[in-house]
C-alpha cells in the first residue's frame, strides 16, 4: 500500500456521474488566482492512482495538459471554440463519451469549475444516452449529484440534448 502522499488528493468538487465510470471535477490545481502547481500535481496523481483511463478537458486553452503526460495520465482536449456550432459540439461530445464508456473507459471530465456548462453537458448526456427518460429528470439528477442548480445555459444544453436524441442513429435508438 502506498503512503498517503503517494496517493495524491481528490480534485475539488469531484462527483461521480456514473459510479466508477464517469466523473466531473474542477480543473486540477484550481482555476484563476486559486490555481496551485503543487495541488495540480497531487490531484493528477490521485486521478492516475484511481485508474482513470482518460481525463477530458473542456477548457478552451491547452494550458497544463502536458502535466498529464508527465504523470502518465492520458487526456483528451475537447474545447468548444467561440465559432463552433454548439449543437455539433454536443453531438460529437456525446458520441465520443458513449464510445469511450462502451469500451470500458473510466473518464474524468473537467472544466475550470463545476458550473452551468459542465453540469448542463452531463445532464444532457444522461438524457441523450437514455439513462433518464425526461429532461426535467436529467436536470434534477444532475443538480442532486453536483449540489448545484442548473441555470439557463445548463438547461439550454439539456434542451439541445433532447433534440439530438431524436436524430437517427443516436444513443436513444
Amino acid at each position: 500500500m502506498k503512503g498517503k502522499w503517494a496517493q495524491g488528493i481528490t480534485p475539488r468538487n469531484f462527483v461521480w456521474v456514473l459510479k466508477d465510470r464517469l466523473a466531473v471535477c474542477e480543473r486540477p490545481g484550481g482555476y484563476g488566482a486559486n490555481h496551485r502547481r503543487v495541488r495540480r500535481q497531487e490531484e493528477i496523481i490521485w486521478i492516475r492512482e484511481q485508474g482513470f483511463t482518460h481525463v477530458i478537458s473542456l477548457i478552451s486553452a491547452a494550458h497544463n495538459l502536458h502535466n498529464y503526460d508527465e504523470l502518465g495520465v492520458a487526456w483528451l482536449h475537447r474545447p468548444q471554440g467561440p465559432n463552433d456550432d454548439p449543437v455539433t459540439f454536443q453531438r460529437n461530445f456525446y458520441r465520443e463519451l458513449q464510445h469511450l464508456l462502451a469500451n470500458g473507459e473510466k473518464l474524468l471530465v473537467h472544466q475550470e469549475e463545476v458550473g452551468d456548462r459542465i453540469c448542463g453537458l452531463v445532464a444532457g448526456y444522461l438524457l441523450w444516452a437514455g439513462l433518464v427518460p425526461y429532461g426535467p429528470q436529467a436536470i434534477s439528477v444532475t443538480e442532486r449529484l453536483t449540489g448545484r442548480q442548473l441555470g439557463p445555459m445548463g438547461r439550454g444544453l439539456v434542451a439541445v440534448a433532447d433534440e439530438l436524441r431524436q436524430e437517427p442513429g443516436d444513443a436513444s435508438e
